[in-house]
């Protein structure tokens, strides 16, 4: 009798566990059941086939673009570019992909695509004071046809006037030189300058490595790796009193620069601007600049930029300062306080105004002036003076 009510509570404990455990499990799946249902499929919608669901999460978007929404006084001859998350399909940015009207008027440009990057180029240059609206639908995809997240649209309106950026600064008659120094201009190599060089108060000695062939007059040299003319203080009158003057207008036109205010971008970059695109503009740095790799200044023909940099001006070697839309050099001043510094084959364009010394490595390249308040080097370089 014991024995038989002692199994008889073994028995109803073993059946007590075997449901405990078979409820737990059915609440386990039935949870699990809930979380599956609820959560999204991998394509963004629901597994149950509804109509919810957001953008794919492999879409490509728009990082940046160039004019910003909302920029106002943008250059009517600019570029309008737009940079993606991801390598695009070529195909799929085009012109009907990529558009800028302006109301309902579609404005005709040519579309490109490079580096991640989406640039129009109207055939013409846009109305000035006027709003204008870029788009780029979903129609464009990256290398795995997926499509863009979600259409991007951004408006701008132009200047008042056919430039943008800051008022030019007045070389004077330094301008009359592609490059000029107050101590020395040395080279190395085999350097092709194009424009006229001097030094002022340093003596014509301080121009070294140029082989220079002084003129029947004595008012300047001549040299087979300028074609132009070289000036220096010592030489026979008026030559004198127009390097005092050459280099008087170049520390004029440093002051000027230096003293622009109310910047349009400041500390752009953290003092590293590799690889940016630049619209027109006053840009400063409370201390050095660095151009690691190419960056493009892109505007019109009248467009300005100033760069005003208390450090110095390094670009390193191979890295080039590009120009898009036809920008031009003459407009645009690379005004530094310490050393600019360009690396092998390195490339800058522009009008370089240095406080101290301005150095080119090995096949390092010009297209602007070389304006220094101390001494310039050049190694197998070439300087070419820009078009007026």
């Amino acid at each position: 009798m014991y024995l038989t009510f002692n199994f008889d509570v073994y028995l109803i404990r073993r059946n007590y566990m075997k449901y405990v455990k078979t409820m737990f499990l059915s609440i386990a799946v039935l949870l699990m059941a809930v979380l599956f249902i609820g959560c999204p499929s991998p394509t963004g919608g629901d597994s149950g086939g509804g109509g919810g669901g957001g953008a794919n999460p492999s879409s490509p978007t728009v990082l940046s673009t160039i004019p910003v929404n909302l920029a106002s006084n943008v250059s009517i001859g600019g570029n309008i570019t737009a940079t993606f998350s991801e390598a695009m399909k070529p195909t799929t940015i085009n012109d009907t992909t990529f558009t800028l009207t302006q109301g309902a008027t579609p404005i005709l440009a040519v579309v490109t695509y490079a580096g991640n990057t989406a640039t129009l180029n109207p055939n013409s240059d846009l109305a000035i004071s006027t709003t204008y609206t870029a788009t780029i639908t979903t129609g464009a995809q990256d290398l795995a046809e997926n499509p863009l997240a979600a259409e991007k649209t951004w408006t701008f309106t132009t200047g008042s006037s056919s430039a943008a950026g800051p008022a030019p600064v007045n070389l004077g008659t330094a301008g009359d030189f592609v490059i000029l120094g107050k101590s020395a201009i040395g080279t190395t190599g085999a350097t092709v300058i194009t424009g006229d060089i001097g030094v002022s108060p340093a003596a014509a000695s301080y121009m070294t490595g140029f082989g220079l062939i002084m003129d029947a007059s004595n008012t300047f040299s001549t040299s087979s790796l300028i074609t132009g003319k070289a000036y220096a203080a010592d030489y026979t009158p008026p030559t004198p009193a127009k390097m005092t003057t050459a280099i008087s207008d170049m520390e004029t036109a440093y002051t000027d620069a230096a003293g622009r205010v109310t910047p349009d971008f400041t500390e752009l970059g953290a003092g590293n601007i590799s690889g940016m695109t630049l619209v027109p503009g006053l840009y400063k740095w409370g201390t050095g600049l660095l151009i690691a790799t190419d960056i493009t200044l892109n505007g019109g023909p009248n467009d300005t930029w100033i760069f005003q940099i208390a450090g110095d001006l390094t670009i390193s070697s191979s890295a080039k300062v590009l120009l898009s839309g036809g920008a031009l050099p003459k407009n645009i001043v690379w005004q530094t306080f310490g050393v600019a510094s360009l690396g092998t084959t390195a490339h800058i364009e522009g009008i370089v105004l240095a406080q101290t010394a301005i150095s080119l490595s090995t096949g390092a390249t010009v297209n602007g002036r070389l304006l220094a308040q101390t001494a310039v080097t050049l190694d197998a370089s070439t300087v070419t003076k820009p078009a007026p």
